[in-house]
C-alpha cells in the first residue's frame, strides 16, 4: 500500500474536514470517499488512510457542531452538501461515493434520497416533520452503509425505557417492566426474559413512543399558534431515553434478541475465504446498568422540533423484534432511517455489517429495502462496531484475524469492480 498525504479543510462555517490522499498519482484516485457521521468527530476515522493507502481521494469531515447548540439533522444535511461540493472541485476527482457508518448511515441515506429524488419524497403527509427545504443537493455516485444503525430515530427508540411513569422524572419506575429486576429475568452476566416480559416491554415501549410524540406535535402546533412557551423552539427533555449503545435496551441483554438475519448472506473470513450462511451475532451481554434516574447519563435533553425532525418515529400497535428481524416501525414517517431512505436511492450501495457489533442485524434490513439494482451486501466475521477485532470474543489469539484490513480490502474491491 502506499504512502499518503493529509491536509487540514474548511469544508463550511463550524464543518472542518482532514483529506486524505495518495502521494502516487494513480486511476483510483478520481474516486472520491466522503466519510462522515451525524454526530461524532470523524476526523480521524480509519476509512481516511486505509483508502488513501490504497490509491483512493478521501475527505473526512465533520457536521457543523458548536457547543451548546443542537443542530438538526437538517442543518447537518448543509455540512454533506458542502463536503459533496468540496469534492467535486477537486481537479482529479470523478466520482464521489457517500460513506456512513453508524449513525452516519441516517445522514448520508437521507442526502442522497433528496439529492436523486428532491426534496418532495420527503414532504409527504405521512412525514411527523416534513422537510421543510426545497433546495437542490448535488447527489453522489454511490452510497456505503458500515455498520450502519437502524436509524438516529429508532436507535432512540430502542433506548427509550417504558419503565418510566412520570415524564418530568426518571425516578418512578414500573417494577412489572423494569428491564434491570432479576424478577423479570435480568442477570448481569445474561439475561433470559420470558416471550410475555419481552411483548410487553415493547407494547409498552411503543405506546411511551407514540404518547412522546403526540405531545411534541402538540406543542409544536402551539408554537406555530404564537401560544408557545417561546416563538420559535422549546426544550424538550425525556427521561430514561438518552441515545446510545449504553442505553440500548432489551436485546443488549438478553442476546437472543437480534441474534442473526433471516437469510444466508456473504460472510468474509479472517483467513481470505468467503461463504454464504445465516449470519449469527458474537457479542456478549452489554449493558447491566440503568442510568433511567440519571439526568446527566438517562435523560435525552432536545428541542420540541429537533425531536421531530431528527429522532422521532412512528411505531404500530404490534411494534418489537425477535431474534432475526423488527416489525411495526413505519420507516417512511421519518427520514432519520436508512431502511426508509435507502427505498429512494438509484445509486450504487454496499452494506456492510460487524458481527462483533450491537447493531449488524439493522444492515438485512437496509439491504432488503434498497431501490438500487446494484446493491451488495457482506459482513465481517469478527470485527466490532468500531471496525477492530473483538479479541476479547476470539477462542485463541488472533481468530479474527486483522478486520481493519478486511473491511478496506473489500471496500477496495467493490469500489474497484468498474462500476465507478
Amino acid at each position: 500500500m502506499g504512502e499518503i498525504k493529509t491536509s487540514f479543510v474548511n469544508v463550511a462555517k463550524r464543518s472542518p474536514g482532514v483529506l486524505y490522499e495518495p502521494v502516487q498519482k494513480n486511476e483510483k484516485q478520481r474516486i472520491a470517499v466522503l466519510v462522515m457521521h451525524s454526530d461524532e468527530d470523524y476526523l480521524l476515522w480509519p476509512t481516511g488512510p486505509e483508502l488513501a493507502k490504497r490509491g483512493y481521494t478521501v475527505l473526512n469531515a465533520n457536521v457543523m457542531n458548536k457547543e451548546g447548540i443542537i443542530f438538526s439533522q437538517i442543518e447537518k444535511m448543509q455540512s454533506v452538501k458542502a463536503a459533496v461540493e468540496y469534492l467535486r472541485s477537486l481537479p482529479q476527482v470523478e466520482k464521489i461515493i457517500l460513506m456512513g457508518h453508524s449513525g452516519g448511515g441516517t445522514l448520508m441515506s437521507a442526502y442522497q434520497a433528496i439529492a436523486e429524488k428532491g426534496p418532495q419524497i420527503f414532504q409527504g403527509p405521512e412525514k411527523i416533520y416534513p422537510y421543510p427545504s426545497n433546495e437542490e443537493l448535488l447527489p453522489a455516485d454511490g452510497i456505503m452503509l458500515l455498520d450502519s444503525n437502524w436509524g438516529n430515530a429508532v436507535m432512540q427508540l430502542l433506548s427509550l425505557d417504558p419503565a418510566v411513569e412520570d415524564e418530568n422524572s426518571g425516578m418512578l419506575i414500573n417494577e412489572d417492566l423494569n428491564l434491570f429486576n432479576p424478577i423479570n429475568g435480568f442477570d448481569k452476566n445474561g439475561s433470559t426474559y420470558t416471550d410475555e416480559f419481552i411483548h410487553h416491554f415493547q407494547k409498552s415501549q411503543s405506546i411511551r413512543n407514540i404518547y412522546i410524540l403526540e405531545y411534541a406535535l402538540s406543542r409544536l402546533m402551539k408554537i406555530k399558534a404564537g401560544e408557545g412557551n417561546y416563538i420559535d423552539d422549546e426544550p424538550l427533555i425525556i427521561p430514561g431515553s438518552a441515545q446510545g449503545f449504553f442505553n440500548n435496551k432489551l436485546y443488549a441483554q438478553d442476546i437472543r434478541l437480534m441474534s442473526r438475519t433471516q437469510r444466508p448472506h456473504l460472510l468474509l473470513h479472517p483467513d481470505g475465504s468467503r461463504t454464504e450462511e445465516i449470519i449469527h451475532s458474537l457479542r456478549q451481554p452489554e449493558n447491566p446498568n440503568s442510568f433511567t434516574n440519571s439526568f446527566w447519563e438517562g435523560a435525552r435533553f432536545l428541542s420540541v422540533k429537533t425531536y421531530l425532525n431528527s429522532y422521532a418515529v412512528r411505531t404500530a400497535d404490534d411494534y418489537g423484534f425477535d431474534d432475526c428481524h423488527m416489525w411495526g416501525v413505519e420507516w417512511e414517517s421519518t427520514y432519520n432511517c436508512p431502511p426508509g431512505n435507502v427505498a429512494h436511492i438509484d445509486a450504487p450501495t454496499l452494506v456492510m455489517g460487524m458481527t462483533a457489533g450491537w447493531e449488524f442485524l439493522a444492515s438485512e434490513t437496509i439491504y432488503d429495502m434498497a431501490a438500487s439494482k446494484d446493491k451488495t451486501i457482506a459482513f465481517v466475521e469478527g470485527a466490532t462496531h468500531k471496525f477492530t477485532p473483538a479479541h476479547h470474543l476470539e477462542k485463541f489469539p488472533g481468530e479474527f484475524g486483522d478486520t481493519m484490513k478486511t473491511i478496506h480490502d473489500y471496500l477496495d474491491e467493490w469500489l474497484s469492480a468498474g462500476r465507478f
